[in-house]
């Protein structure tokens, strides 16, 4: 991999993955419980840049507010419905010097800590621990003057506790496979337009018998270097591609949808940078709707 200076790659790292926080033990409606593996929003500025050889250390944090779950039209499904979800996520990136394909190889693993309080008419639920490990060990990225591309297949371990009679299992109890193509455009003026695209395939629950259905999210970033400061807007936006498979009398073919929008600013110093965003959700269907808050660390070896 060709050199690249850190102070243009700081907080750039391949916009791979996190963890399964989002997981609701009622009845389905678009996936198993409207939830999914990735915490959708997780990338921003650089996503599609990985750094130059070396190690680096990244903490994810994120505060997910939902007071709704909405149902096919949009409207509220579940009266007195309220989901709160802590994150905490620590993710170890490693890349080398070596290459394949013209590309620099790379990999991370992600190890989540997560706490839920969930409430759903007649119950509630809080719980804290592990959720679902998060491996890459094959990472490929491109790079050119304006212009990087990293590519990668997310691996979900269901690692995280998990019990069908549960109202907050901390993790979803099967395998995700989810390829991941990231781009970043950026001027030499430092205008930056970046997203990060994945599609998901899921395994089968075997407590539950249930398999949600393929998945196509992606992160985006519109942002605009200012001296020490990136600044911008970003979001992602969530679609359910295929239907469940379901025991009988479980509903399974809604598909889940949201779009979010908010503020992001990035800012860098040495060999760290420091992000914090809050997007909320504009428009959901078959999922929890809502906001979240992150705040996001890295630090370069």
């Amino acid at each position: 991999m060709r050199t690249i200076m850190w102070r243009k790659t700081v907080g750039i790292l391949t916009g791979l993955s996190l963890c399964g926080a989002l997981f609701l033990g009622t009845a389905a409606w678009a996936t198993e419980g409207g939830g999914g593996a990735y915490p959708n929003g997780a990338e921003d500025f650089m996503s599609g840049a990985a750094p130059p050889p070396g190690t680096y250390f990244i903490n994810y944090f994120e505060f997910y507010n939902a007071p709704g779950f909405k149902d096919n039209n949009g409207d509220n499904a579940l009266p007195k419905f309220h989901l709160n979800v802590y994150a905490n996520v620590f993710r170890f990136i490693h890349m080398t010097k070596e290459s394949f394909l013209g590309g620099n190889w790379g990999m991370h693993i992600f190890i989540p800590i997560v706490h839920m309080d969930t409430e759903v008419p007649g119950a509630n639920g809080h719980r804290t621990g592990f959720g679902d490990v998060i491996i890459d060990p094959f990472i490929l990225s491109w790079h050119w003057k304006n212009f990087h591309v990293t590519t990668g297949v997310d691996l979900y371990i269901p690692t995280g506790s998990f019990s069908a009679n549960r109202l907050t299992p901390l993790g979803r109890n099967y395998w995700t496979f989810e390829p991941v193509v990231a781009g970043t455009f950026i001027t030499d003026s430092g205008f930056q337009v970046s997203t990060k695209l994945m599609y998901d395939f899921n395994t089968l629950n075997t407590d539950t018998d249930y398999r949600s259905g393929q998945e196509f999210h992606l992160d985006y970033l519109v942002g605009q270097k200012v001296g020490d400061f990136n600044l911008g807007v970003g979001g992602y936006y969530y679609q359910q591609t295929t239907g469940d498979s379901a025991p009988i009398g479980q509903r399974v073919n809604d598909k889940g949808m949201t779009v979010s929008v908010g503020p992001a600013v990035q800012y860098n110093y040495k060999n760290m940078s420091f992000t914090g965003k809050y997007y909320y959700e504009v428009e959901t269907k078959n999922k929890p709707q809502g906001s979240s808050v992150w705040a996001k660390f890295m630090y370069a070896f």
